[in-house]
């Protein structure tokens, strides 16, 4: 993908046409009252620094062969875990839970005081690692996602992982470029309460 960032719609039921559909059974309905309103943003590989194979999905599927490595064995034996989004490193976006429905991706979290932040939020991982830069395609797949999730639920900010788990999570790293995904999204600075003022003039 390369370009004007793709056009992504979120349809009544949560899903996202364009994304490649693979449900996760990792999922509950989100309390009552509770909707969408922070988008946390993740980054996986599995294992750790390797890009292209299909543990991601096997694992958010309940499938992932935890004999095939030592990381999986002494890591990932019997968690049980999922996002709602997945987007490789060519850009291509995969969904595993409905926008609508609890996915398992923060764990221990706090936004601002309030904790639990799975109930009211979406979990987008980028395909990749605290060492390495996010691709092109990445951002514009991200940016799109973002501004479809905006123009659906009544979302008020966008965090990295560490900024709601901080000390527990590093996720989306150092590497990860927030002001493009601001300019990328032409959101404003309220959306990004983590992060000082990113379009501001230097």
């Amino acid at each position: 993908m390369s370009g004007a960032l793709p056009r992504f719609e979120v349809d009544a039921q949560g899903w996202v046409a364009a994304a490649r559909r693979l449900p996760s059974p990792n999922f509950e309905a989100r309390p009552a009252g509770a909707v969408p309103v922070l988008v946390v943003v993740h980054n996986i590989s599995l294992p750790p620094d390797t890009f292209g194979g299909p543990e991601i999905a096997d694992l958010f599927l309940n499938r992932l062969d935890c004999d095939a490595h030592p990381y999986f064995d002494q890591h990932l034996r019997g968690v049980r875990v999922s996002a709602h989004f997945v987007i490789h490193r060519d850009g291509t976006p995969e969904q595993f839970v409905s926008c609508d429905a609890r996915a398992w991706h923060a764990g221990a979290s706090n936004f601002f005081g309030r904790e639990r932040c799975n109930d009211f939020s979406i979990g987008i991982e980028l395909e990749g690692s605290d060492t390495a830069a996010f691709e092109p395609a990445q951002y514009a797949t991200l940016a799109a996602l973002v501004k479809a999730l905006v123009a659906h639920y009544p979302i008020e900010a966008l965090a990295g992982h560490s900024d709601i788990a901080p000390g527990r999570k590093t996720d989306p790293g150092s590497h990860f470029d927030w002001a493009r995904l601001q300019h990328d999204t032409q959101l404003g600075d309220a959306f990004f309460p983590y992060r000082k003022p990113l379009d501001a003039a230097s």
